[in-house]
């Protein structure tokens, strides 16, 4: 194989769901809530979430916010076990892209919890699909967003499996996301169109 073509490899087996840059390495001490890096708690995780959603807005229905805080904390940690995600993320991205296990990029863990959390049939709360660093395919990742019924995702929270690996959940409110600035996947798919479009008309 030449350089080139190993590099190309690469490459593809890096595409989406690769950490920002000036991202950490695995293992390194990350920004951001301190319960979302602890995977042996998951009903604290899943309460100190369920409380995090209540906050959102008075109209939040408890028991929505209760389901949205087991499926996104329980349901994760089920798809690891499936999908065999035992490394850190990156590693298992290039498994997956290779071949050697069935799924596990962000773009599956946010397509399966939005799935799951739409099943319920949520009456108070929205859930929106956002992207970020759609500018460069080698590092765009995918997440599910909650917020308050009709309100604007960036006032909602980020769920993201994918983050800390292993299908332990990530979550935030968006506005003060560490690593990641999100835009709605309406608007990104709209600019991959637009830019499509003007490569073909060259």
């Amino acid at each position: 194989m030449t350089r080139r073509a190993a590099l190309g490899m690469g490459g593809l087996a890096l595409a989406g769901c690769a950490a920002p840059p000036g991202a950490r390495a695995p293992g390194e001490e990350r920004p951001g809530p301190a319960f979302a890096e602890v995977p042996e708690a998951p009903a604290e995780k899943i309460a100190l979430l369920e409380r995090a959603v209540l906050d959102l807005g008075p109209d939040v229905d408890p028991a929505e916010a209760a389901a949205v805080a087991r499926i996104s904390v329980r349901e994760p940690l089920v798809w690891a076990d499936r999908w065999d995600a035992v490394d850190p993320p990156l590693i298992h991205n290039i498994q997956v892209n290779t071949g050697r296990k069935p799924r596990g990029l962000c773009k599956d863990w946010a397509d399966d919890l939005e799935a799951r959390l739409k099943g319920e049939g949520l009456r108070s709360l929205s859930l929106h699909r956002a992207i970020a660093n759609a500018d460069n395919l080698r590092i765009e990742h995918s997440t599910v967003i909650v917020s308050t019924r009709g309100a604007p995702m960036d006032r909602g929270l980020v769920l993201d499996p994918w983050r800390l690996g292993r299908g332990r959940l990530w979550f935030g409110p968006v506005a003060s996301d560490p690593k990641y600035r999100w835009v709605p996947r309406a608007e990104v798919f709209a600019m991959k169109r637009a830019r499509r479009a003007r490569r073909e008309e060259r």
